[in-house]
């Protein structure tokens, strides 16, 4: 696709950056037909093609509107169209500059930008732990509106203490610790029970992506940076093998760490360190399945339900392997119709874009509920929770599934 930018952008590294990823787009429309968007609202502006024509008009000079800015808003970020795009279009990255190029020239209205303040400020606060607990307690009180983002309180098991010789490093990130602990406390368990020490370091937090998709790149820049002086003394060392992600969207964050800090000379070797250290757990577990099954119990259901995340599938390019392990050690799991398209969570877009993320929620949760299952498994807090809000199937993380199979019930 020609593209001529505006003088504004034509020197910028993100219009640089854009420009190249625009010179891809061949305008074959291929991404249209796995757009969720798209699919529910059946309008071009609202799918890949018609925001990349949209954010190529604002870079080479055409003012953006709040049409401009609602039909960036509508987009999950889910990254499908990347994984149709036969010309290799980075669409997700385009369009986090598409956003901040237009949110830096359309003013929102204050309740807007309010929501989108307390989001990125609240989740990465302190203060956002006891909020929650608050909540929590307060549950039957809370509007109906806010109750399906307060889950009730989550029982988190005790973590193991145990030394192994081989070691990985997971992080808590921000919100998980909180919403739904025993993720990262199962997770734990199960590297322990194969011989594998989990450490978490000190002053790690949140991954950066939910500053970076509401457009505050700075902000998202400096979470990165912190992660990195955190982690890198074990990397340095050679303590660890691995940076174990049990959250599928801080994964697909962290393993982009070398793409955003490129340009920074104090961080672009180590992040690409990082970035090459970091695997989903459940691209690390599967070497270990013989012992798996060796210690292996019992099995407290059969018939699963898997979702699997758009951060997993399209954003890291990675399928299969959590089926796969669960198939290997004995578990019936099908995969729902769509499989491939967004349940709707998308990070801070169920809150943003409630009415089409609850479409696409319940469009997701009739299919899951066609395979008939005990349970519904997914890779990702954002996926669990909200997928639990519309069901009353018990929705979780599958390594939290292996745990119990494992341990019992924590």
């Amino acid at each position: 696709m020609e593209t001529h930018l505006s003088p504004e952008f034509a020197s910028t590294p993100e219009g640089q950056q854009a420009e190249a990823i625009l010179r891809n787009c061949v305008h074959c429309g291929f991404c249209t037909a796995t757009c969720p968007t798209y699919q529910l609202l059946g309008d071009e502006l609202d799918g890949p093609r018609g925001r990349i024509y949209q954010i190529k008009q604002v870079l080479e000079g055409e003012a953006p509107t709040r049409t401009t800015q609602l039909h960036l808003d509508r987009c999950l970020t889910c990254r499908n169209c990347e994984t149709t795009c036969p010309s290799g279009v980075e669409y997700g990255r385009l369009v986090d500059i598409g956003r901040a190029v237009v949110d830096a020239k359309v003013e929102r209205p204050a309740g807007e930008k309010l929501a989108r303040w307390a989001l990125r400020e609240g989740m990465t606060s302190s203060l956002f732990a006891p909020a929650i607990k608050l909540g929590q307690a307060l549950r039957p009180l809370v509007p109906a509106a806010l109750r399906d983002k307060v889950p009730p309180r989550q029982r988190a098991g005790k973590r193991p203490q145990r030394d192994h010789a081989r070691k990985v490093l997971m992080l808590g990130g921000c919100v998980q610790p909180t919403l739904m602990p025993n993720i990262g406390a199962a997770t734990a368990r199960v590297l322990d029970a194969v011989g594998v020490q989990p450490l978490l370091a000190d002053g790690a937090g949140c991954c950066g992506a939910i500053r970076q998709h509401l457009s505050d790149h700075d902000g998202a820049l400096a979470d990165m940076k912190r992660n990195v002086d955190a982690w890198w003394p074990l990397v340095e060392s050679g303590t660890i093998e691995a940076i174990v992600m049990d959250a599928s969207g801080c994964g697909a964050m962290v393993k982009e760490y070398g793409h955003h800090l490129l340009h920074d000379p104090a961080y672009a070797e180590r992040a690409q360190r990082i970035s090459a250290l970091c695997q989903d757990i459940s691209e690390y577990l599967p070497q270990f399945a013989a012992s798996l099954k060796t210690l292996l119990k019992n099995k407290p259901v059969d018939h699963l339900a898997y979702h699997p995340p758009c951060t997993l599938q399209h954003a890291q390019q990675v399928r299969g392997g959590a089926e796969a392990l669960l198939r290997e050690l004995g578990f019936e799991v099908k995969l729902p119709l769509e499989s491939h398209l967004c349940c709707g969570s998308a990070g801070t877009y169920s809150v943003l874009q409630p009415e089409l993320s609850k479409e696409l929620r319940n469009r997701k949760l009739q299919h899951l509920a066609e395979t008939a299952p005990q349970r519904i498994v997914s890779s990702n807090i954002g996926c669990i929770q909200h997928l639990q809000t519309g069901t009353t199937i018990l929705v979780q993380h599958w390594v939290e599934l292996l745990d119990e199979a494992l341990h019992g019930k924590p």
